[in-house]
């Protein structure tokens, strides 16, 4: 998890309430076309077009439109409209109020087509608007700059396999099923038309490889955006909808929601699946994004309030159960995201429900202080609130986590340093995992009934969160951990969580032997921000893996789903370096919830294909950001520049885009020959030759060659 810009804890809590700067002609603000009949269109919105010029083109069907210009909030001097009600003309400028309120310009269209809407702000004092049609739609697709690449003219393809295969053994092209003889040491073999030009070779006769984690291929969902199993649990706790474009908000996604798509994740060759963060969040909202744009829940699961229940958004303890089970009868291990650094922010919610009385006296909230929304008329925005609060009161010692247990900005507490391990990463309490002093429960849970938290005579912080981590692995029998914010807390916090885990899981291994997966010792893969391909310190310090940011975070990944051969450089490298190492390993990945999705660069398809057999023939092993291999378009944008890496998996696309389709295939067919064959992670890589491109790995027995063609002309 990347700190979100937030920083209610950090700055004396100082919270941007105010209106908008209205005298300024530059707008910051995103602005949308907004009808009388149906609101803000959050997909029509309009860019910035130079020298405080605004513009967009609209698709309008024969009709009479009421129409303004206005932010998603609708603020009074960012809500552009008539001063009164009036006829807008084409092509001649109309004055604007930016504080229309319930005033629309009317248009009348009498042929359908694209119209052109300019919005002049170069005078604050008096804007103006002008509408013209346009001829055509201006359709622009970014194209990824070129790369050289070899040339392949489409007819078949001979390459030498001498070094891998004998002469006179059946060959087998796993993509599109076709087998060769070896023959004076070479095959000669047609492409399928959907590989991109690849031959996946294997022995006729190859049996698939045992599991290792050096060859680890793992889904990563966001538990909450992947799949709606159970929709009686998608607003507990107060939680709520909150009608517009859903950024911070609950989806419906849960536990009985991925059990029911194993099937699925299986046949994409995934033998391990990683879910965001299960234990219960904060139950109420915080301001999303820098101006409080959106209401913010926990829904992604990195801001805990309780480590001992599983949030009910996601489901019963009964559900996340059954999704083990049945994940491990099919082969996948499941590694749950854990967080040690930080709890979630203080919300009104949780105030309410936990005797937190700190709200000033008079503050204009309801009786239930979490149905509380901005003054959007009035400029306000979701971090409004904060002004309510007494962030001074000694409620927040006596009440909340305490100061044996968090340090924050707030009175009473341990104020945040200014190095990764004592900082507040974006204002979040930062839990004190290095005290030695023996605490009891932090207040908050002491008055929370349903807890499942005990308090033990002579425990540190530190060994309450690794017991309340680590019941998860005893009583459920999960494979792993994904540790999050690593570099923010001690490395030797990492090393007693990881031994700590790893007798939890032989444990529970030795009691139900008849649903054990195998013998493997537990595994743990941490995320250090921005970490690269290289061994340090953390992998003495109970990481069996990291996350590594490399690939995804320069040109490589883009290069080499254009043209795998730019991809050889990296992939000998990292088989070189990785398994050379028993205690080296990588996680390597294209899109993921902090940064970006591959495919939101380019929005193309076939790209989106070159991007899998590029990522899936990585040495080490490989991550699968759900929706990778679906081409899952982002989010709404907003001023957090993460939400829209966490749409909700697109599985209306699926079933009727017969090019999705075919993409997901793709991606099932190279995933399911690397899930075969231990070799492709964690065996010798050696380039056989240049044109085609094709190089060999090799573990043991497990042998395979892979070979690119070159870009068909």
């Amino acid at each position: 998890m990347k700190g979100f810009k937030l920083g209610l804890l950090s700055a004396a809590l100082v919270m941007a309430g105010g209106s908008a700067n209205l005298s300024a002609a530059m707008i910051k603000t995103p602005l949308y076309m907004n009808y009388a009949d149906s609101g803000v269109n959050v997909e029509q919105r309009l860019k910035f077009a130079g020298k405080s010029k605004y513009k967009i083109t609209v698709p309008l069907e024969k009709g009479t439109y009421k129409v303004q210009i206005s932010d998603e909030g609708l603020q009074c001097g960012l809500r552009f409209g008539p001063a009164e009600e009036s006829k807008l003309r084409f092509s001649k400028p109309h004055d604007l109020s930016n504080c229309a309120e319930e005033r629309y310009y009317e248009l009348k269209i009498l042929f359908a087509g694209n119209y052109e809407l300019i919005l002049d702000n170069s005078d604050a004092d008096k804007p103006t608007l002008q509408v013209s049609r346009k001829a055509q739609a201006s359709t622009f697709k970014r194209k990824p700059p070129a790369v050289d690449c070899i040339a392949w003219d489409g007819q078949p393809v001979t390459v030498d396999v001498s070094s891998t295969f004998k002469n006179g053994q059946t060959v087998k092209d796993f993509y599109s099923g076709q087998t060769q003889k070896v023959a004076n040491g070479k095959v000669t073999m047609q492409p399928d038309p959907a590989s991109g030009g690849i031959l996946l070779l294997e022995a006729a006769d190859a049996k698939a490889s045992e599991f290792s984690w050096d060859n680890a291929s793992v889904y990563f969902i966001m538990t909450d955006r992947f799949n709606n199993g159970d929709t009686s649990n998608d607003y507990p706790l107060n939680r709520k909808a909150d009608g517009k474009q859903e950024i911070g908000t609950f989806q419906g996604g849960d536990f009985s929601g991925i059990t029911a798509k194993l099937d699925y994740i299986k046949d994409l060759g995934m033998n391990a699946i990683w879910v965001t963060p299960i234990v219960e969040q904060i139950h109420g909202f915080v301001g999303g994004g820098d101006k409080g744009s959106f209401p913010f829940y926990g829904y992604h699961g990195y801001w805990a309030l309780d480590f001992t229940k599983i949030d009910p958004n996601l489901g019963s303890e009964e559900d996340f159960g059954r999704f083990v089970d049945e994940a491990h009868k099919r082969g996948i291990r499941v590694l749950v995201d854990v967080v040690v650094n930080h709890v979630g922010y203080p919300t009104m919610d949780d105030m309410q429900t936990f005797g937190i009385n700190a709200m000033a006296p008079g503050a204009p909230v309801p009786e239930k202080w979490t149905d509380w929304q901005p003054d959007f008329d009035k400029g306000h925005n979701w971090h409004r609130y904060n002004n309510f609060i007494r962030w001074s009161s000694s409620e927040w010692v006596d009440n909340w986590w305490g100061p044996d247990w968090v340090r924050s900005g707030m009175a009473g507490y341990t104020a945040p340093g200014g190095d990764d391990i004592t900082m507040n990463l974006a204002g979040l309490p930062d839990l004190l995992t290095e005290s030695t002093k023996h605490v009891g429960l932090p207040p908050i849970l002491k008055n929370k009934k349903d807890t499942k938290a005990v308090e033990r005579e002579g425990y540190t912080v530190l060994d309450y969160l690794v017991e309340w981590h680590t019941n998860w692995v005893r009583d459920y029998g999960i494979d792993g951990f994904r540790a999050d914010t690593v570099k923010h807390v001690e490395p030797e916090v990492w090393a007693k969580l990881k031994d700590a885990a790893t007798d939890a899981l032989a444990e529970w291994k030795s009691k139900n032997p008849e649903k054990a997966i195998d013998d493997k010792p537990f595994w743990m893969v941490g995320e250090v921000w921005h970490h690269g391909a290289y061994r340090d310190f953390y992998f003495d310090n109970g990481m069996d893996s990291l996350i590594n940011f490399e690939y995804a975070g320069d040109s490589a990944a883009l290069k080499g789903s254009q043209c795998l051969a730019q991809n050889e450089k990296m992939y000998a490298s990292y088989a070189k370096d990785i398994n050379s190492d028993p205690t080296f390993n990588l996680l390597t990945y294209i899109s993921s919830h902090d940064t970006k999705l591959f495919y939101s660069n380019y929005e193309d398809l076939p790209l989106q294909a070159g991007a899998g057999t590029a990522l899936l023939m990585m040495p080490g092993g490989v991550q699968l950001y759900y929706g990778d291999e679906s081409g899952r378009p982002r989010g709404p944008q907003s001023d957090a520049f993460d939400s829209p890496t966490r749409s909700f998996m697109n599985w209306e696309q699926i079933a009727k885009e017969a090019d999705r389709q075919a993409l997901v295939k793709h991606w099932q067919t190279v995933g399911q020959f690397r899930d075969r064959h231990v070799a492709i992670g964690a065996g010798e890589h050696n380039k056989i030759s240049d044109q085609p491109y094709a190089f060999s790995r090799t573990k043991g027995d497990d042998k395979v060659v892979v070979v690119f063609a070159g870009i068909k002309q």
